[in-house]
């Protein structure tokens, strides 16, 4: 079957996930899903001879997330009257405690393998405190897989005040937590810590993390697909940075992966331009994708 959801910038509350918990039944049979942002190719040199070669990556894990509102609660006033319970002041220093984490690294099983993959794909080393050689390879992918090394907390927007001589009793911001499975207790607890005392930390929206195997028919099914439109390519697991309506599928037991190939060139800054100016992808690419696609389903 195929299926259209909207909604999933928004985290899928009026696409996926409603259509999940109101509508269960018309997901009956289905056992495994292909949604997005996987399948796309990353070139590198390959070892000994360094010649450039393609390894596709096929997503198997996405982090969770947590979009939060910090709350500053303090004293209102004149501007020119001195106040030391300043609710822009003590939102500013939340953020600067939160900014200036450092979230501890853990390279789970998706992460592991796709460093271990192009690390032996192009014959460089690398240790777990130094990461960096192989994400130098990585290119214009590098930002996704190193959102992927730890938990991350962004700040996105800042709500306060409203006009220029009063000092408003309380600031809020936005902030785009993206967890490993099994850590959002812990970067609850440490964003908590961080806000202060004088800052309380409000969940707008929470959706859980997923890591499932990079194995089995789908699986199996979705690398032939490829090799048979690119041979002499690899094909590697990876962990999306962000998430996608399989959040939702896993609900009902559904076993997700990102798959909607590209094949791209080298030397296009693919990752940097979501969300950005001018994000695109090449036509070369999507015919590419096309054809892989129909492969895949021809399995199915």
């Amino acid at each position: 079957m195929v299926a259209f959801f909207a909604d999933e910038e928004a985290g899928g509350v009026l696409g996926s996930h409603w259509v999940v918990d109101n509508h269960p039944e018309v997901f009956e049979g289905v056992s495994e899903a292909v949604s997005e942002v996987g399948g796309f190719s990353v070139t590198v040199p390959a070892k000994n001879t360094g010649e450039p070669t393609r390894a596709y990556l096929l997503q198997t894990a996405e982090k969770g997330l947590a979009w939060l509102r910090l709350t500053a609660h303090g004293r209102a006033g004149h501007g020119s009257v001195p106040n030391d319970e300043n609710a822009i002041v003590r939102l500013a220093a939340a953020i600067g405690r939160i900014d200036a984490h450092v979230w501890p690294r853990e390279y789970i099983g998706s992460v592991r393998q796709l460093l271990d993959g192009v690390s032996e794909i192009t014959g460089t080393p690398y240790d777990d405190r130094s990461p960096e050689p192989i994400l130098d390879h990585l290119k214009g992918v590098r930002g996704l897989v190193t959102g992927t090394l730890q938990d991350t907390a962004a700040l996105t927007m800042l709500t306060s005040g409203y006009k220029h001589n009063v000092i408003p009793q309380t600031a809020s911001a936005s902030l785009d937590c993206r967890f490993l499975p099994g850590h959002e207790d812990d970067l609850m607890a440490t964003i908590r810590v961080l806000a202060g005392d004088f800052v309380s930390v409000e969940v707008l929206h929470r959706d859980i993390a997923l890591d499932v195997p990079f194995s089995g028919d789908l699986v199996e099914n979705m690398k032939r697909a490829l090799l048979a439109e690119d041979p002499g390519a690899s094909v590697l697991p990876y962990c999306l940075s962000a998430g996608t309506d399989n959040k939702a599928l896993s609900t009902l037991g559904i076993t997700g992966y990102g798959f909607v190939p590209l094949r791209l060139p080298a030397e296009l800054d693919f990752a940097p331009m979501f969300h950005g100016i001018d994000e695109r992808v090449p036509i070369d690419s999507l015919e590419f994708g096309t054809r892989v696609l129909q492969r895949l389903l021809a399995t199915c």
